[in-house]
């Protein structure tokens, strides 16, 4: 049985990117790791063999430095074919969130991403904020409030946890 060759670096993005939206900070780190793996692998297969590895003697710093330029330059060539594209991992990202989450959370999950809402993306999520902190709510502890100060802070807790902003919060368990 023959083995097969080892996708290429632009076939593995291609397929992360066909599975879900990535950032490019998210899909570089990805793609890293998965061209130093190919790398360890095509080492350990030449040793195996008994070939003498050109560029052996080099450092590893190097091979690092010459693998994060390919995928930068790789990164690069699928922004400028439309197939990463930062604006629509934000809008995706949003969609996903927005029914679970407050808007200070889903801020925080792409600040990790080194990126950010534009202002009408905002407004539009603080307008929401209330309405989707109610559904978040309800389909966690029902319809009626608790009068119980324990279960009170616990049910704050969980909302300020997912992200909604205190002031919300206080008007939603006062209704």
């Amino acid at each position: 049985m023959a083995t097969r060759a080892p996708l290429s670096l632009k076939a593995r993005a291609i397929g992360l990117l066909a599975q879900r939206e990535h950032s490019r900070a998210e899909l570089r780190r990805k793609l890293l790791r998965i061209e130093q793996q190919q790398r360890e692998r095509a080492r350990l297969a030449a040793h195996e063999g008994g070939l003498d590895v050109e560029g052996e003697g080099a450092e590893e710093g190097e091979e690092q430095a010459s693998g994060a330029a390919a995928v930068d330059a790789l990164l690069d060539t699928l922004a400028a074919g439309g197939y990463l594209d930062e604006t629509r991992f934000v809008e995706s990202r949003l969609h996903l969130r927005a029914s679970r989450f407050g808007a200070q959370r889903i801020q925080q999950e792409l600040a990790q991403h080194g990126l950010k809402l534009d202002a009408e993306q905002q407004a539009s999520l603080r307008e929401t904020e209330m309405e989707r902190a109610r559904e978040v709510w309800k389909k966690r502890f029902g319809d009626e409030p608790s009068r119980e100060a324990a279960e009170q802070a616990r049910q704050t807790r969980f909302l300020l946890a997912r992200g909604f902003t205190p002031e919300v919060v206080r008007r939603l368990l006062r209704a």
